[in-house]
């Protein structure tokens, strides 16, 4: 096969973006190559916003033929949480014939070492970013995302966590060196001596199952981390969330192939409606890695059934933050009621349980009561979402009827302390949008735990009141210990408190920001820096990214000879 992309060529283009990534999670300093701002992508250009609607645009109702062996029909059925039915076409496959085609190129991507792999990744990333904009509006009208969500989640930081992954493989396969001399003393015999080789060598095929609420940002990591350590990858996508990642297939074959390589170490596994290949494809003894975003249930199957595989889980948590005290307590409520809204509470990272005390805070504005606080952050949830025109910003679409059923049935669980209002999309009329709900409820009461302590997904938050700061930190632990966080947060001026916290939180291994009251919050995490779960607690099995997600996607094999 003719490369038209060569070796030098790739590494003269992205050899000092793979360095300056390397050295970014050495230092875990802020950097991106991925501009956030979608006026960094031209204005009237290619690249820029009319664009990428227009790009967009001429995919719907289209036929997205992938040129994948194996092809035996055509599925689609996408509708957008924004009303609009996509159309598309994708080719769905026989696995019989896909899955030994995939295999046939892996020896040769195994033997181009991991710094070429590395470039070829680089370079499908580089032709995913030129196509921002596009893939921006893939996301918004598969995920629910607003815009500007869509674009910064579902491109720049999707890119920044693919292109993470792609430094974590290069640094963990370059730890052994590709040759080494080995002498070992006799005496006065001649001493013995070997020539070693040490090569990388993939696992087989990875497999990675998408998730409907961000495609993109949690399927990068798994498929680029597989792909770099010199495994084929079939993506799975998840049945209402197929455009974006299918876009990414379409890019990662046609840059293989242009580089020379067997463009089926990347394909697409589309399924017809009510199909549910996951588990069939999960347990097929070609699939030795899974990557998999998604529900606590399927997640746990997947660890307990596809024994021949290595399965890295996100599943789902019970997100908690404490109030106990601040010094800036309207940055805390600001804080707080920006990270319950964003995307409409759509986020594994999105706060559920505030646990404040029924006796009150103390604030920087004098003591609160607990009614007051949860008043307080009533009307700043209020404020921010006053206007529909920004609260279509923040809010996005209501993914699917689960989630709004879940948001309504909400309002009976306890007070009603933040109604939840209908917001209508002048550009969208048939989009759900819809407000968070807060509801109070009582920490120290059997029948209000069942509430609380299981998983929420969506706009709903729980106000709940505990005896004191230790009654919060009892109430923290069990919940991390069984049910798993992805995120903690905790607001205190006390350092006893502030210990207490961080106590809980490297015991029970969950992510914790303290006193967050300006423009981080404590769902979002940026790649090269934050660590997005810790694979230390029922929430996840693996951490984006480490190098415990990448290391076992491949053994080292030696062969030595006598020197």
């Amino acid at each position: 096969m003719a490369a038209e992309l060569t070796a030098p060529q790739l590494i003269d283009r992205h050899r000092p973006t793979l360095d300056r990534a390397l050295e970014t999670i050495r230092t875990r300093a802020y950097w991106s190559p991925h501009p956030e701002h979608p006026k960094a992508y031209g204005e009237n250009g290619s690249l820029d916003t009319a664009a990428g609607k227009a790009a967009f645009d001429a995919l719907l109702g289209t036929r997205l033929d992938l040129g994948q062996p194996g092809t035996d029909d055509w599925t689609g059925g996408e509708v957008s949480p924004y009303g609009i039915e996509l159309g598309v076409e994708y080719p769905h496959a026989d696995l019989d014939v896909l899955l030994p085609a995939m295999r046939a190129g892996q020896g040769a991507w195994r033997d181009a070492g991991a710094e070429l792999r590395a470039m070829v990744c680089l370079e499908i990333l580089k032709r995913i970013a030129d196509r921002t904009m596009e893939f921006a509006q893939a996301v918004m009208h598969t995920s629910g995302q607003a815009f500007m969500m869509a674009f910064q989640a579902g491109g720049p930081h999707a890119q920044d966590r693919g292109l993470e992954a792609v430094a974590y493989a290069y640094a963990e396969q370059v730890r052994t060196p590709e040759a080494a001399e080995w002498t070992k003393p006799q005496g006065k015999r001649d001493p013995l001596a070997l020539t070693k080789r040490f090569a990388p060598v993939p696992r087989g095929i990875g497999l990675v199952i998408g998730c409907n609420t961000f495609p993109t940002w949690n399927g990068y990591p798994g498929l680029f981390a597989s792909l770099a350590t010199g495994n084929a990858v079939l993506v799975k996508p998840h049945p209402r969330a197929v455009l974006p990642l299918a876009l990414t297939v379409q890019v990662a074959r046609d840059v293989l192939a242009e580089a020379g390589f067997d463009p089926n170490l990347v394909a697409l596994a589309a399924e017809r409606p009510g199909e549910g290949i996951a588990k069939t494809l999960a347990t097929r003894p070609e699939i030795r890695i899974i990557d998999y975003t998604g529900s606590t249930s399927f997640g746990d199957w997947l660890e307990a059934n596809a024994r021949q595989a290595q399965v890295y889980t996100e599943k789902a948590g019970v997100n908690t933050v404490i109030v106990e005290s601040t010094d800036d307590y309207r940055g805390m409520l600001s804080n707080l009621a920006f990270s319950l809204s964003l995307y409409s509470g759509q986020m594994c990272t999105t706060p559920q349980n505030l646990l404040i005390p029924r006796d009150g805070i103390r604030t920087d504005q004098g003591a609160k009561t607990y009614d007051e606080v949860t008043a307080d952050l009533a009307r700043a949830v209020e404020d921010l979402l006053g206007d529909d025109a920004r609260a279509n910003a923040l809010l996005g679409a209501i993914v699917n009827p689960d989630v709004k059923a879940r948001l309504e049935a909400a309002a009976g669980l306890g007070e009603v302390a933040l109604a939840s209002r209908e917001v209508t999309n002048p550009d969208f009329p048939d989009a759900v949008v819809r407000t968070p709900v807060i509801v109070k409820l009582d920490g120290a009461k059997p029948d209000d735990e069942a509430a609380w302590s299981s998983e929420c997904f969506g706009p709903v938050s729980f106000a709940v009141a505990v005896d004191s700061a230790a009654h919060a930190m009892e109430l923290l632990r069990r919940s991390v210990r069984e049910k798993g966080a992805m995120t903690v947060g905790a607001y205190t001026t006390d350092p006893e408190v502030e210990r207490a916290v961080q106590e809980v939180c490297l015991e029970e291994a969950a992510q914790l920001s303290l006193n967050l009251t300006g423009g981080v919050y404590v769902n979002q995490t940026a790649a090269f820096s934050d660590f997005h779960g810790s694979g230390g607690n029922p929430a996840a099995n693996a951490a984006l990214c480490d190098g415990a997600f990448v290391a076992n996607r491949f053994r080292v094999v030696e062969v030595r000879r006598q020197a």
